[in-house]
């Protein structure tokens, strides 16, 4: 009679004891999965950068010095770090990706790579026409797609836009960057937008009539050949200008910032947005709304002599002194949309 009372005994000693061993798994568990959130909620941002080390590396230690969260950086052209974040899908470690040009961020955008943003200081800080119109990116910096030319030889009332740079006045006496990158393309891209594809063309076309030389590969290649005298106007990046000035102050060039159809100048941006899969999104949209901000907006105008995105932050006084910025304010999206379209039409107007 006493040994189904052990047995029972026993039987409830070992349910007993295995209930206690689930219920602390189940705590060991719980606990381990608070902290691995807790972990997520406080890592490092990870971004996925087109822009040189040299541009963003002073910006991150300013936000790690200010705020204690550590910044990891990856560069590579823009379109491949675009291929990349699609093939990682949700296993990237990518919280940010930033790039220059609307088109690329655009790119971002259709290929799905990237998340709507709700911060209401970007909203605040950025320009509609900077910014993506369903917030998945945000402009940061500004830079003028503008005309320099040979102080010798032109006045600056000579020049008026960019459409006027088509006219046969200005034959022999053009030089332009090469149609295969994406400052001229999304410059073209805008033109399509204001003009129509027949006009556009017709632009380019004159344009390429008025050549002086083959385009070159780089802004300030075609700014050494209006030095040297092979052309006397061409079409650069704002900032391009401004290196080559504090470089050389007495340089026999000037920037003259072209209207286009009393629309405005063209400008660009390099911007940046979270991406789809971010571990991080809190400290990440912290990141984008401290860049846009007046501490680093004037950073970024002092370093690399571009315009501050944020209207509300002034050039530095050599970008100043060029003129008054008055932008085309189409929103940027537009340089991306027709980007392809622009792409067909400068190779069918022979320009290389």
């Amino acid at each position: 009679m006493q040994k189904p009372i052990i047995l029972l005994s026993l039987t409830g000693l070992f349910l007993l004891s295995a209930c206690s061993n689930e219920s602390s798994q189940v705590e060991t568990t719980k606990k381990e999965a608070a902290e691995a959130v807790a972990q997520k909620e406080n890592h490092e941002i990870v971004v996925y950068s087109s822009r040189k080390e040299h541009l963003i590396k002073p910006f991150f230690e300013e936000f790690t010095a200010k705020t204690g969260i550590s910044i990891k950086y990856i560069t590579d052209k823009a379109g491949p770090l675009v291929t990349r974040l699609k093939a990682e899908a949700e296993r990237t470690e990518a919280d940010i990706f930033m790039t220059v040009d609307a088109g690329n961020l655009w790119l971002a955008k259709r290929e799905g790579v990237l998340q709507p943003i709700g911060s209401a200081t970007l909203e605040t800080n950025i320009p509609e026409h900077l910014q993506d119109p369903e917030n998945h990116w945000y402009g940061l910096t500004v830079r003028a797609r503008t005309m320099v030319y040979d102080t010798n030889k032109i006045k600056p009332e000579d020049l008026s836009s960019y459409e006027d740079l088509a006219d046969p006045k200005w034959k022999g006496r053009l030089c332009l960057r090469t149609s295969k990158k994406v400052y001229n393309q999304s410059l073209v891209a805008m033109l399509i937008a204001r003009h129509g594809v027949a006009k556009a063309e017709e632009i380019v076309k004159g344009w390429v009539a008025n050549l002086a030389t083959d385009p070159f590969s780089n802004d300030t290649k075609v700014m050494k050949a209006i030095e040297a005298g092979q052309c006397e106007v061409g079409i650069v990046n704002s900032y391009y200008f401004g290196r080559l000035q504090k470089e050389n102050p007495k340089i026999g060039l000037a920037l003259y910032l072209p209207q286009s159809s009393a629309k405005g100048i063209h400008v660009n941006i390099s911007g940046a947005g979270i991406t789809k899969y971010a571990d991080n999104v809190k400290d990440a949209q912290k990141l984008l709304e401290w860049l846009s901000s007046e501490a680093a907006q004037k950073m970024y105008a002092g370093l690399n002599m571009e315009y501050p995105a944020n209207p509300n932050i002034e050039p530095v006084e050599q970008v100043e002194a060029w003129g008054e910025l008055k932008a085309d304010t189409m929103n940027l999206s537009k340089a991306g949309e027709l980007q392809p379209q622009a792409v067909q039409l400068m190779d069918r107007a022979g320009y290389k």
